[in-house]
């Protein structure tokens, strides 16, 4: 779903929002849901659920009560209850998946102090809305400036205005306790509203503003993944990575989420894999473990005098091995198990358009026809020749 901001200019060119992912009409896909009941019909005498999810600026959504039985689609813009005034946001699912999603985030069903949706927005509520957008660019960066004249060790990264207008929350991220309270007293003086700062995580930063990572794709925190579960380096020890703090980090300067992601299939396949420190005692000498490939289930091992030579061992050899050693029993050499493992040829050069010469343009204009006329020439002589042989005989 395309937003009227993102369409097309005059001259076939993209407009774009400009927005970097943040525009309030969704048309960027941030944290959706796919809504797989909407072509479903609720059984006889059932009503539909009257809570909907809306979502703000960025990533920030909240649940409310559709008291006034509204005919809510996804993609309205409604105004919905606050704690002075009003906001301004726009409907992101609706029906059954709104009770699924409430149960999952432990949302309180039916309390009765849950906000409400008053009413889909007006022209005029939308007008105001978009005119206090476009001043939140200014607005951060001039309280960035009160910040550092205050120097304050903190980094203010958003700011969402109110529906209303009448209230801004700074989000901001820090390593150690601020006292902001003058902060909030000269922005408060510079700007005429009402101040809420609320700190923020280096993780719900990056979930916030967005961006690309380092797999060229959208990060997961901004589009889809809504938890932020503890990474720690055991997860890049397990699938083999190298513990580069510069490759393992994201944009929020922790560790990537996405270790996570296949950790649980490593966890699977080392469960009877032989451990790193492996040693293999032979007749020969002892035999360390230099290097492993857990999916192919084979090792790689060398004598502790010869360690430039390696041998490869499959898992299940590896395994006899330590079953013997645990007998005290020695094999005679890791000779008598090593694996050949038959190496491809590369290809250097491959023919694929069938074009036999690489300096077939080297050839100077004209040069085919000159050979011709040559061969033209030398056959009328051949010619010639022959029919003077045969007038003298």
């Amino acid at each position: 779903m395309g937003c009227s901001s993102c369409s097309t200019g005059k001259d076939g060119q993209p407009k774009g929002c400009k927005n970097n992912g943040t525009c309030g009409t969704d048309g960027c896909n941030k944290l959706t849901v796919f809504d797989w009941l909407s072509n479903m019909s609720l059984p006889n005498g059932e009503r539909p659920f009257d809570y909907v999810e809306v979502r703000f600026k960025n990533s920030r959504k909240e649940f409310f009560q559709n008291t006034e039985n509204l005919s809510l689609s996804i993609g309205d813009i409604v105004a919905t209850q606050a704690l002075a005034g009003h906001d301004i946001g726009m409907v992101t699912l609706t029906g059954e998946l709104v009770r699924v999603q409430m149960k999952r985030k432990k949302e309180a069903i039916n309390a009765s102090d849950a906000p409400k949706v008053y009413r889909k927005a007006s022209q005029k509520d939308i007008d105001i809305w978009q005119k206090c957008r476009d001043r939140e660019d200014e607005i951060k960066k001039r309280a960035r400036e009160i910040a550092i004249i205050l120097k304050l060790q903190m980094k203010i990264s958003d700011v969402e205005f109110q529906g209303d207008g009448s209230k801004a929350t700074f989000y901001y991220t820090a390593d150690e306790r601020v006292d902001f309270r003058q902060l909030i007293k000269d922005m408060a003086k510079a700007f005429g509203i009402r101040i809420e700062m609320r700190q923020i995580g280096y993780r719900q930063e990056a979930q916030r503003l967005g961006g690309i990572g380092s797999c060229g794709r959208e990060l997961c925190c901004s589009t889809w993944l809504t938890d932020f579960r503890s990474v720690s380096t055991s997860a890049a020890r397990y699938q083999q990575l190298s513990l580069n703090p510069q490759k393992l980090a994201g944009q929020c300067g922790k560790l990537k989420c996405c270790l996570n992601y296949e950790l649980d299939v490593y966890l699977d396949a080392l469960k009877d894999f032989p451990a790193q420190d492996t040693k293999l005692f032979t007749d020969k000498g002892l035999a360390f473990c230099q290097k492993t490939d857990i999916f192919k289930e084979m090792l790689w091992f060398s004598y502790k005098e010869d360690p430039g030579n390696w041998h490869v061992l499959s898992k299940d050899q590896v395994n006899e091995i330590l079953e013997k050693n645990k007998n005290k029993e020695k094999v005679a050499s890791l000779e008598m198990y090593a694996i050949e493992i038959e190496v491809e040829e590369k290809v250097v050069f491959e023919n694929v358009v069938g074009q036999d010469s690489l300096t077939r343009f080297d050839r100077p204009k004209g040069g085919g026809n000159k050979n011709k006329n040559r061969n033209r020439n030398q056959n009328k002589n051949k010619n010639r020749n022959r029919k003077r042989n045969q007038n003298n005989a």
